[in-house]
């Protein structure tokens, strides 16, 4: 039996994201073991993954740190990789690729490019296109790729949800990473009192991170937490599951609900396009606006009445 590495830091979203191309090369690749090299973040979750065997850990450590890359290597060469699968693409996995693992198959952007084309004309294609691309290029038949199926991740929270209410929720995601606050909505005080204003039956629910506890504070929204603690990211995935509708910025948790088959809409300004980043179907849409700033609560809630109405 050979071994196959996966390599995927992060984000949050983009782990959700390769659920599809993970179970693509599982399929292709049953006679093998498959192993992920990820950032700590992500090493509980993924170790749940059903198209995973083993999980190492990549620190990430600054390039000029000689000794841990020594140390990086000599663990990933133990392991005697036959074919390795780049779905993090980034310069420092183009690193890793010439100086830490240089094996005859490796499948990146890089590998995919055909003569004379250069990554950033690869990279204007959607997301999980190039993920297709990549994997056709090294012979993966594609069947889940471009449907990501996030549900492996989720967790039974009823004993959690329970102890908030027993309505129908629905739940926001109103928050964003400091360095993105482009990507921030500001009026979802002003949309939740429009929901409750019209739909008595629907309790609105937030789920704040570990560095938004304070920030949670000024929505006007039920905050869920475990024990007064932020849920993991399986909890997560299993509250928004069993959510019935959800509305957020342009973050890991939207790209969650997207891919966990919910009815939802995401709030996008000028940082990129729903198709680039492939976070649309058929029950998740998006809302664009140039300027966030000039997305009113009353347009957003137009947008999503008549889903909301079903919920009732």
């Amino acid at each position: 039996m050979s071994n196959i590495l996966i390599i995927k830091h992060g984000s949050l979203g983009d782990i959700s994201q390769i659920s599809g191309a993970l179970r693509d090369i599982r399929e292709n690749n049953n006679n093998e073991k498959i192993f992920i090299l990820t950032t700590l973040p992500y090493v509980e979750l993924l170790s749940k993954c059903p198209y995973i065997d083993g999980v190492l850990i990549d620190k990430r450590l600054p390039r000029w740190n000689i000794f841990y890359l020594l140390k990086l290597r000599k663990l990933l060469k133990k392991f005697s990789f036959v074919k390795i699968y780049d779905l993090q693409n980034s310069s420092r996995t183009s690193f890793y690729r010439k100086f830490l693992l240089n094996s005859p198959k490796w499948s990146s952007t890089e590998t995919t490019l055909i003569k004379g084309e250069k990554k950033s004309d690869f990279d204007n294609e959607s997301v999980l296109e190039r993920f297709k691309i990549q994997l056709e290029k090294s012979n993966i038949k594609i069947n889940f790729t471009l449907k990501p199926d996030f549900s492996w991740a989720c967790v039974n929270v009823d004993k959690i949800v329970n102890k908030y209410f027993g309505k129908k929720f629905i739940l926001l995601f109103p928050f964003c990473s400091p360095l993105l606050q482009h990507k921030k909505w500001k009026y979802y005080n002003e949309l939740i009192k429009i929901i409750r204003s019209k739909h008595s039956s629907i309790e609105i629910a937030i789920a704040p991170g570990p560095d938004e506890m304070e920030e949670a504070k000024k929505i006007e929204a039920i905050p869920i937490t475990n024990k007064d603690e932020p849920l993991n990211i399986m909890e997560l995935a299993g509250l928004i599951k069993k959510s019935s509708y959800v509305i957020a910025n342009d973050t890991g948790p939207a790209h969650m609900a997207a891919h966990l088959g919910k009815n939802g809409t995401v709030l996008f300004g000028y940082h990129t396009t729903p198709k680039k980043v492939s976070i649309e179907n058929e029950k998740f849409k998006a809302i664009s606006s140039e300027n966030l700033d000039n997305l009113t609560a009353e347009q957003v809630y137009l947008k999503i009445q008549s889903k909301l109405e079903l919920i009732n």
